[in-house]
């Protein structure tokens, strides 16, 4: 469970140690998510109203624990209820696209395309993360090209990346620029051999999430928004 009372502690950080501190924590991410897939490790992300990230959202405390209960769905009479609802309407998303091989994704934004032919889309529904309201799956890690522009910024280890446009070309990134922090948005891009890469295709199905809160647990779960995950 998050509960934190500075969400930019690491904002001046040394970037460097940063990463070395991820590359280091790495094996033990990966054995979770073995044991995880292996079905002995049971687990799931969620998160506390705090000062911290009701002012991360522009809102006061209040209002974030209110956003909150909306975004986990706890104000209906029956939680459990609903959030099996969702995980039956989101099944249906993924029963579409199951057998799909190629997805494109056109508008002002974008201009992506991504093939998923035998890839698995996961209906996340509450057990994993809460909230929740997403389906997502990695595509052919070669296959993604074209153009996006993040219409959020990017919050990470403390620093926030506005306007990010990523160019891709055979699954790399080989482009990106933003108009906030680009030195940082490369530095994270240069990590590893496998930072250009996309390893995620999500889309959102929260309509209780209302608003952006500069939060990546409630964020990418906006309904009707999509979002890519790079590395």
């Amino acid at each position: 469970m998050g509960a934190e009372t500075n969400t930019r502690r690491l904002s001046n950080a040394d970037p460097a140690k940063i990463q070395r501190h991820q590359a280091a924590m790495s094996p033990i991410l990966t054995k979770r998510l073995q044991r995880s897939a292996q079905g002995n490790y049971n687990w799931c992300v969620t998160q506390f109203p705090t000062e911290a990230y009701a002012m991360d959202a522009d809102m006061s405390l209040a209002e974030y624990t209110e956003f909150v209960f909306s975004a986990c769905l706890l104000n209906d009479p029956d939680p459990v209820a609903r959030w099996r609802e969702v995980g039956a309407n989101q099944q249906r998303y993924v029963d579409f696209l199951r057998d799909k091989k190629t997805l494109r994704v056109r508008g002002a934004n974008a201009d992506l395309t991504l093939r998923i032919e035998g890839r698995t889309w996961k209906n996340s529904q509450g057990k994993r993360n809460f909230p929740d309201g997403e389906i997502f799956t990695g595509p052919h890690e070669d296959s993604v090209n074209g153009w996006v522009r993040y219409s959020y910024p990017a919050i990470y280890q403390g620093r926030e990346v506005s306007g990010i446009q990523l160019w891709f070309e055979n699954g790399r990134v080989v482009k990106a620029t933003a108009d906030k922090n680009e030195d940082f948005l490369h530095q994270v891009l240069d990590t590893d051999l496998g930072a250009r890469y996309v390893g995620e295709f999500a889309i959102g199905t929260n309509y209780g999430i209302t608003r952006f809160s500069r939060n990546i647990l409630f964020d990418e779960k906006i309904g009707g928004t999509f979002h890519i995950a790079i590395g």
